[in-house]
């Protein structure tokens, strides 16, 4: 026949259940031991994989620290050739600003129609090849700027993709 367990009536005989409790479980738990050895294979794989992790970290530490540095100098480089492609717009507008003020004046010293139309038909032939030429001044400080904004990111990805083929 099974033995029936004791249910504690009052609060005494529940805080002795408790203690009694706590006791035989401190005392099964010296009993285990953990002195049991970790065998040396083990140690070995454990450290071996501490150390490929920690390298695989410092390596993604480099990759990350060397990209955030190239896009800071793409921005830099995209804020200069901004600041470059404004200077050359505001060039070409006084620069177009000067030449409707010559012709103004040109006009306003002619002596006839005849001269007048002459002036301004001279006028526009000319403007055709200074919006060509200007046209082309613009497409080169673009073309600069795209150059110079993204080659930190192409340097950047070049270095990491030889990293990546030697370490395949």
């Amino acid at each position: 026949m099974t033995e029936t367990s004791h249910i504690p009536q009052t609060s005494e005989e529940v805080v002795e259940k408790a203690e009694e409790t706590f006791k035989n479980a401190a005392k099964e738990f010296e009993a285990l031991k953990l002195d049991t050895t970790v065998p040396e294979s083990v140690r070995a794989l454990a450290e071996k994989t501490v150390n490929q992790t920690r390298e695989a970290y410092e390596r993604g530490k480099e990759a990350l620290e060397e990209s955030i540095d190239a896009m800071e100098r793409s921005f830099d480089a995209a804020g200069q050739g901004a600041t470059a492609f404004n200077r050359k717009l505001i060039d070409i507008a006084q620069r177009n600003l000067n030449s409707g003020f010559d012709l103004a004046k040109s006009l306003a010293g002619a002596k006839n129609f005849a001269e007048i139309v002459e002036l301004q038909s001279s006028f526009i032939r000319s403007q055709f090849d200074v919006f060509a030429s200007q046209a082309g001044e613009i497409r080169a400080l673009t073309t600069k700027i795209a150059a110079d904004t993204s080659e930190p990111i192409k340097g950047q990805m070049s270095r990491s993709f030889e990293v990546g083929r030697k370490t395949s």
